[in-house]
């Protein structure tokens, strides 16, 4: 599925997903990742959504999002509550959903000029 804007934003943009793949800017990715405007970190662990750890959101949140969109492949899958609770504790609000839904999001938000992180299961 291929995604466009009318105004590009700054920055990085996902521009298509499909399981398996993600296009963001001009390059495809098929491995899990982590995207905000200013950063581009492929190979991010964990490998799977069961596999999801607190170090792993302790590690988003020191990139110091708003906002943390977790996209968990092509189904929604929603990992435990207490691996959040840091996000909570310093005020950085988190959604999950599926990683297409979580691409458009994540574009969404950064064309708005908010500080969101996507971290993306392929």
């Amino acid at each position: 599925m291929k995604f466009s804007l009318e105004n590009p934003l700054q920055g990085h943009v996902v521009r298509g997903y499909e399981p398996g793949r993600i296009l963001v800017d001009a390059a495809v990715y098929e491995q899990n990742l982590i995207v905000m405007a200013d950063l581009l970190q492929p190979g991010w662990e964990p490998d799977t959504v069961a596999d999801l750890a607190g170090r792993h959101i302790t590690a988003l949140a020191q990139h110091r999002p708003e906002i943390v969109i977790i996209g968990t492949g092509e189904k929604q899958v929603f990992p435990p509550r207490r691996l959040f609770v840091g996000l909570i504790d310093l005020q950085i609000g988190y959604e999950i959903m599926d990683t297409a839904a979580a691409c458009r999001t994540y574009n969404i938000l950064a064309n708005e000029g908010r500080r969101v992180l996507g971290a993306f299961f392929v």
